[in-house]
C-alpha cells in the first residue's frame, strides 16, 4: 500500500508524530491540521500529514532570522 493511500487512526497519528491525543485535538481545531471526521472517528492520509509538517517546517524557517 503506498503512502497516499494508507488512512491512520489518531492512536496511529500521534505514534507517528510523537505527540499525545490532546496536542493532535489541539493541532485540528486551531492549525489546520488535515483530518476527517467519519462518524465520530477522525481519520488522517499520512501522504497529507507528511506535507502539513513540511509546510510548517517551512513557515517556521521563513520566520526564524
Amino acid at each position: 500500500m503506498q503512502n497516499e493511500d494508507r488512512w491512520l487512526t489518531t492512536k496511529e497519528v500521534c505514534a507517528y508524530l510523537s505527540i499525545s491525543r490532546q496536542t493532535l485535538m489541539f493541532w485540528i481545531e486551531t492549525k489546520n491540521f488535515p483530518a476527517v471526521k467519519v462518524g465520530k472517528f477522525w481519520r488522517y492520509r499520512q501522504d497529507e500529514i507528511d506535507r502539513w509538517m513540511r509546510s510548517s517546517d517551512e513557515n517556521r524557517s521563513d520566520k526564524e532570522v
